[in-house]
């Protein structure tokens, strides 16, 4: 068997339609399908059974998956530091908006301090986005602000962070000392988008008091919460890295949580994956930095 078999099958693979896979790759779709075939025959296994339009990956599909990944990606990273010898390489990071707004820049600054002539790619989106990037080894490494589900991805934490209440200055619960999320629950309540990290931690949270919260605002913008609580709104739970500067700025009032929602921040990666040394250094400098915000 050869690198382009394993090629081929990790991209039908990823995109379960060998069409697709065809066009990523310039290939006539009879070649991709042969490759696949050539496999199956060879290692005397089913990779792939045919659903509807799809195909779909078998228990055998899923463990050569892991090794055809581990197998290219080390030829890959092979190309990448002989061909570019002189500039070390690429090392491509995704992440979270949160992170890739509040972390990600000072990082990459110390990082291209300690390797200068090292290239950088870098990508914000949100976590489930990022954790598939990460899965297509269309991304080295990433930093997410979620625990993955996925068996194949490992993850590690590097920092952990909290989930703060916001509140209008003069709000009845402004002069509390402490509160609970069962009394902030009383009062409008904006809300992140549905699948944001911060989004799921608080459901997740309403739901183990058998909360039923329903909120008269949702956006993608921190911002707009913001400036809707400034407003006298609503109530808001976001990330604190997030509304640290309004609230130091006096637009909103936080209170501190009786019990408080902690929550790691994640390195992750392939299980499979080859890590170099220059992925090692990036993972090695989130570690390195501050373990927890105020």
């Amino acid at each position: 068997m050869t690198l382009r078999h394993m090629k081929i099958f990790v991209t039908v693979y990823r995109h379960s339609n060998i069409t697709r896979a065809a066009e990523e790759l310039h290939l006539a779709q009879p070649s991709v399908s042969l490759a696949v075939k050539e496999l199956e025959e060879y290692y005397g296994i089913r990779l792939f059974e045919r659903i509807g339009r799809r195909i779909c990956p078998t228990e055998a599909g899923n463990e050569f998956y892991s090794y055809a990944l581990h197998i290219v990606s080390l030829f890959e990273d092979i190309e990448k530091r002989i061909k570019n010898w002189d500039t070390l390489g690429t090392i491509r990071i995704g992440t979270s908006i949160t992170i890739g707004t509040h972390i990600l820049p000072g990082l990459i600054k110390k990082y291209q301090e300690a390797y200068p002539s090292l290239r950088v790619e870098a990508m914000v989106n949100n976590s489930g986005i990022i954790e598939q990037h990460v899965l297509d080894n269309t991304i080295d490494l990433g930093l997410i602000e979620t625990q993955p589900e996925h068996p194949e991805i490992q993850a590690i934490p590097f920092m952990k962070d909290h989930l703060c209440a916001i509140l209008p200055t003069d709000h009845p619960l402004s002069s509390q000392r402490w509160l609970t999320l069962s009394q902030l629950a009383r009062y409008p309540f904006l809300m992140r988008e549905k699948g944001s990290a911060g989004r799921e931690i608080l459901d997740a949270s309403f739901a183990l008091l058998h909360l039923s919260v329903h909120p008269i605002w949702e956006s993608s913008s921190t911002q707009a919460i913001v400036s809707a609580v400034a407003q006298g709104l609503g109530v808001a739970v976001l990330p604190y890295m997030l509304v640290e500067k309004d609230i130091l700025e006096g637009q909103v009032k936080t209170v501190p949580f009786r019990q408080p929602l902690h929550r790691d921040l994640n390195i992750i990666y392939h299980k499979s994956k080859y890590l170099t040394p220059n992925m090692e250094a990036f993972i090695h400098l989130c570690k390195e930095s501050p373990m927890e915000t105020r």
